[in-house]
C-alpha cells in the first residue's frame, strides 16, 4: 500500500476501530441485561427508562447521550471542543448496537443463579475489552466520559473520584425513577456493583488484547 493511500485510509479504519468498541461494549451490556442481575451503572438509567416508557434501551441511549452532549456544551461554553460533537454519531452507532446485540443473544435462556452470573461476567468482559479498543482508537470520548472531563475542566476534582461520583450519580437516579414509575427496584443489582468494581480492572487485562487487535486493524 502506498503510503499516500495509507494516509487516506488511515482514519477510516481508526473510525471503524472505534466503531468495533462500541459495539463490543453494546454486546457487554446486551449481556448484562440478559443477566437480570442488573445492568453497568452508565446502562442503567437507559435501561429503566427503556422499561418505563416502552422504549428500546438502544434508542433510549441514545437519547441520554445526546443530552450528556447538550449538558457538555453548557458547562464549557467557549471552551467547548465542537469535534466532540462526533460523540453524537458516536451514540447512534452504541445504540443501534445494543438493540443489534439484544436480538442477537434473546436466544440465550439461564435456568439458575449461577448461569446469571455467567452472563454477568461476559458481560463485565465485553464491556472492559470494548472500553480498551474505543480508548486505543483515539478518536473521540463517549458521551459519558466527555460530561466527566467537562466537570473536571471547570471544578477541581479528579477524573477517577469524578468518574465514581457520576456512576454513583447514574445509578441513584435509576433506583429513584424504578421506584416511582415501577414501584419496584429493577436494573439496580449485584451485578450493577460487579460492573463498577471491576469492569476497571478487568480492563487493564484487555487492553492487552485490544492492543493486538489494535496492530491488526490499523497496521
Amino acid at each position: 500500500m502506498s503510503q499516500k493511500r495509507r494516509n487516506i485510509d488511515y482514519p477510516i479504519r481508526r473510525f471503524l476501530f472505534l466503531c468495533l468498541g462500541l459495539s463490543i461494549m453494546a454486546f457487554g451490556v446486551a449481556f448484562s441485561i440478559k443477566a437480570a442481575l442488573g445492568t453497568s451503572p452508565i446502562s442503567s438509567v437507559p435501561y429503566v427508562t427503556s422499561v418505563i416508557s416502552g422504549l428500546s434501551v438502544g434508542t433510549t441511549t441514545i437519547i441520554m447521550n445526546i443530552l450528556f452532549v447538550l449538558i457538555q456544551i453548557g458547562i464549557l461554553r467557549r471552551d467547548y471542543e465542537w469535534f466532540q460533537l462526533l460523540q453524537i454519531p458516536a451514540a447512534i452507532v452504541f445504540g443501534t448496537m445494543i438493540d443489534v446485540a439484544e436480538y442477537v443473544i434473546e436466544p440465550l435462556h439461564f435456568s439458575n443463579y449461577v448461569q446469571q452470573w455467567l452472563l454477568c461476567i461476559i458481560g463485565i468482559v465485553l464491556i472492559a475489552l470494548g472500553v480498551s479498543v474505543e480508548v486505543m482508537a483515539d478518536l473521540v470520548t463517549t458521551a459519558g466520559e466527555g460530561i466527566v472531563l467537562a466537570i473536571c475542566k471547570k471544578a477541581p476534582i479528579r477524573f477517577g473520584n469524578m468518574k465514581v461520583i457520576f456512576d454513583v450519580t447514574l445509578v441513584c437516579i435509576a433506583i429513584v425513577l424504578s421506584l416511582i414509575f415501577l414501584g419496584t427496584l429493577d436494573g439496580v443489582r449485584e451485578g450493577t456493583i460487579a460492573a463498577a468494581l471491576f469492569v476497571g480492572q478487568v480492563t487493564k487485562q484487555t487492553n492487552k488484547v485490544a492492543r493486538g487487535i489494535e496492530a491488526v486493524f490499523l497496521s
